[in-house]
Order: C-alpha cells, then sequence, then structure tokens
C-alpha cells in the first residue's frame, strides 16, 4: 500500500455494519446534510436580501453559518462516497488535507466568534464609540483574518505530514481528524510542539479573550437598567449557546480522540456524528430562533407559503 504517495491509502475502520446498513446511512447523511444546506443557507440569504440586516453582528452570523455549510461539505460527501463503496478507504494525500480543511474551518469559527464577542463588547459597552470602531474595513479584517490565520498556521502541518514515514495504514474513524498523528511510524516532536501551538493560538487564546469580553458585558449590565440587561442576552445569548456547542465537540476531539483513549466502534461512531452534524444543524436555529430580527423575518418568509 505504500509504492509511493499518490497510491498510499487509508482505510477507515470506524463503520459499523456499512455493507448492511449502506443505504440507511447513505439516505440519513443525504438527508442531513441537505437540511444543513438549506437551513444555514436560508438564514445568509435572509441576511443579504434585507438591508436592515447589513449591521457587524449579521454579518459575522451569516459567515459564521457559511462556515457551518464548508464544514459539512468537508465531511458529508466523503461519507456518502465511502457509504456506497466497496471498501471505505482514502488516499494519505487527501486525507491530510481533510484533516487540516476540517480543522481549520472550526479554527475559523472560534475566530469568528471571538469577532461576534468584541462587536458585542463594543455596541453594549462603548456604544457612542461603535461606529468609528466597528467600521467596513474593521469587519472586512476580522472575516479575512478568521480565515487566512488558520489556512496559513495549518499550512505548515501538511507540509510536516509530507515529509513523514507511514507505518499505519487504518483509521479508527469515518474521516480523516487527529487520529492521523497515530499514523508516522514515530511520534514527531515537532508535530506535537506546532500542534500545541495551533491549539493555543486558534481555539485556547480565542476561548479566554471570548470569556473575557462577555465577562466584562456582564459586569456593565448588571450596573445598568433592565433595559441594556435584556439587550445583552438577547445578542449575546445565542453567541454563547454555539460557543458551548462547538466547544464541547472540540473537547470530545481532545479528550478522547487526541489522547488515545479508544471507545468501542459504536458509541464511536455516534459521538463522531454527533460532532459532524449538530453543530452545523443547531447554529442556523440558535441564530433563526434566537435573534429577534432573523427570527421576524423568519415568520415572514414562512407566512408567505
Amino acid at each position: 500500500m505504500e509504492g509511493g504517495l499518490n497510491i498510499t491509502y487509508i482505510v477507515f475502520d470506524g463503520h459499523v455494519d456499512v455493507k448492511r446498513y449502506r443505504y440507511i446511512y447513505f439516505v440519513i447523511i443525504l438527508m442531513i446534510y441537505i437540511l444543513i444546506v438549506g437551513f444555514n443557507s436560508t438564514i445568509v440569504c435572509l441576511i443579504v436580501i434585507h438591508k436592515n440586516l447589513h449591521k457587524p453582528m449579521y454579518i459575522f452570523i451569516s459567515a459564521l453559518l457559511i462556515n457551518s455549510v464548508l464544514y459539512s461539505t468537508v465531511i458529508h460527501p466523503k461519507l456518502l462516497i465511502d457509504f456506497l463503496s466497496a471498501k471505505q478507504l482514502t488516499t494519505f494525500s487527501e486525507c491530510i488535507f481533510q484533516t487540516c480543511i476540517h480543522y481549520g474551518l472550526a479554527a475559523s469559527e472560534f475566530l469568528l466568534l471571538s469577532a461576534m464577542a468584541y462587536d458585542r463588547y463594543i455596541s453594549i459597552c462603548k456604544p457612542l464609540q461603535y461606529p468609528n470602531i466597528m467600521k467596513r474595513s474593521t469587519v472586512t479584517a476580522f472575516l479575512i483574518s478568521a480565515w487566512l490565520f488558520p489556512t496559513c498556521e495549518l499550512s505548515v502541518i501538511v507540509v510536516l505530514y509530507f515529509n513523514i514515514k507511514i507505518c499505519h495504514f487504518s483509521l479508527k474513524g469515518i474521516f480523516c481528524n487527529t487520529l492521523i498523528y497515530r499514523l508516522p511510524c514515530e511520534k514527531s516532536m515537532e508535530l506535537f510542539m506546532f500542534g500545541f501551538f495551533i491549539l493555543s493560538s486558534l481555539i485556547l487564546l480565542p476561548v479566554l479573550f471570548i470569556l473575557f469580553t462577555y465577562t466584562r458585558i456582564f459586569i456593565i449590565t448588571y450596573r445598568s437598567s433592565k433595559k441594556v440587561q435584556a439587550k445583552a442576552v438577547q445578542t449575546c445569548l445565542p453567541h454563547l449557546l454555539v460557543l458551548i456547542n462547538l466547544s464541547t465537540f472540540i473537547s470530545y476531539d481532545i479528550i478522547f480522540l487526541r489522547l488515545g483513549i479508544d471507545l468501542p466502534k459504536l458509541p464511536n461512531l455516534i459521538l463522531t456524528l454527533q460532532m459532524t452534524i449538530n453543530h452545523p444543524l443547531l447554529n442556523p436555529f440558535i441564530y433563526g430562533i434566537k435573534m429577534k430580527e432573523i427570527s421576524k423575518h423568519l415568520k415572514h418568509l414562512f407566512q408567505q407559503h
């Protein structure tokens, strides 16, 4: 299996009775993927169409939902192909790229949530300065940075993996993720150190920044009127729910996968599917229900039909 990089194949060993249930798996994942694309795209289209939603907060929300669609597209179409294939496998090079894009989009989501937290902090705590700070150029810079920084950092991982000898050709999963660190013949200190740097810079630091900004918001709103408190809860709660949801699945990835905790196939399959489905599927519901302006446009859209 190792005649060269292009013919080095990695087998997915995390599937459960795929030969027996392949068509059931295929239909379920296809329907979920369609729902993810449809729900997220609907909210994005509403934000694009309605001028009263052309504000930094809603622009960041649309970027977050586009990110969810891209995240699902990296994983679910390949799953659909694997369900109908005789063997569930991929090439080593494709596996590296899927892993990096998968984690790059997850990191982008944390950075987008950081931008949202900063936007809410300025809006609630410094309302008079908001128009001067959250200008169009500022929003653009945040959006570019959210996708550019993870791409630059994870491209180094791609280079490092392509220079590593592979001795293991099976992954105990259904798509390529952090489990690829088990594939090399020897553990690489360079990969470990750079992986820790990526975890710190793209996940831990954004989470700490978000917690700091929301702590400041809650301290200031606690001393303010009930109207200000209601505004803070209305606009900040959806972002916190998304952060908690995303952090839960990233924690599973780090604790169970990275630390080498092997679960039985069925629980591992269920948890992996939850990680790839719940978050991109819940995001549009959270923003569609909890954000007053988006909810209003959604109700109007459904009433027309």
